[in-house]
């Protein structure tokens, strides 16, 4: 092997552990997002929920727990596909692609259902609650800094 194959060999390696590196940075590292943070802290603590709300809820919360960490599971999953398919094709190939398409259907699946769980808290709330959870929702979906 020239020593210009070899140094071309290290840095398309050194490019997929970079690529494979940022999607297992960003499935196992990323922070949670501002969006439930900030909601959560305005149900739980801003609103005065009564009784029947917190209940309902408690519920709410508790399903969709359950469905995320089958979502995130899912994602780990094709995260590890992925990593096998660069390890087996050592470029974007048909197999690379599909993985990645994968992963961004189950990505794709995930916000849908956050924003299902998002919708099902708002329906407990009264008119002045929905108000103020719909302003926090907005003000967390456009802050510059995400």
């Amino acid at each position: 092997m020239t020593d210009r194959r070899r140094l071309l060999l290290i840095a398309v390696i050194a490019f997929l552990a970079a690529i494979a590196g940022a999607f297992i940075g960003r499935a196992f590292i990323a922070a949670p997002a501002p969006v439930e943070n900030e909601l959560h802290s305005l149900l739980h603590h801003n609103l005065k929920l009564d009784r029947a709300q917190q209940t309902q809820m408690d519920e709410i919360e508790r399903r969709f727990a359950i469905r995320r960490q089958a979502l995130e599971l899912e994602l780990r999953a094709d995260n590890a596909r992925l990593a096998d398919a660069i390890q087996a094709e050592h470029g974007y190939g048909p197999a690379v692609g599909a993985a990645i398409d994968r992963s961004h259907q189950a990505m794709g699946e995930l916000q849908k259902e956050t924003l299902e769980h998002v919708f099902a808290m708002r329906a407990v709330l009264t008119p002045e609650q929905a108000a103020k959870f719909d302003a926090t929702v907005v003000r967390a979906l456009t802050a510059k800094e995400r």
